[in-house]
């Protein structure tokens, strides 16, 4: 739903995931709003965040840098056990109990999982 950065500080902002708010349940048709109205209550809250970082539940949690690029990732998909469910050098094919596993080395041809 679109809206405004004034709309956090309205008055009639409905604090629902559902609704902007009150007045415009959909949000403000253009980048500002003719019926604004600053709510007192509502505390100036700054939400500066430095590249690598997010914002989750009001605290600031650095992102770790990843050793992989975009396409590093997707090549990824292709051939990681992990994924296909067989070892990339002989062909095994893996249990399907991917939710225990942490390491994917090959128990047939002894090929290494260097991935994590």
């Amino acid at each position: 739903m679109p809206k405004i950065p004034d709309c956090d500080r309205c008055l009639m902002y409905s604090y629902d995931p559902h609704l902007v708010c009150t007045v415009h349940p959909t949000g403000p048709d253009g980048d500002r709003c003719i019926d604004f109205r600053l709510d007192p209550n509502t505390q100036a809250e700054e939400l500066w965040q430095p590249d690598g970082a997010t914002y989750y539940n009001g605290e600031l949690i650095l992102q770790p840098r990843q050793r992989w690029t975009q396409e590093q990732q997707l090549e990824l998909l292709d051939w990681h056990p992990m994924f296909t469910g067989f070892c990339p050098r002989c062909g095994a094919k893996y249990e399907c109990d991917y939710t225990a596993r942490v390491h994917w080395d090959c128990g047939v041809c002894g090929w290494m999982d260097d991935t994590v």
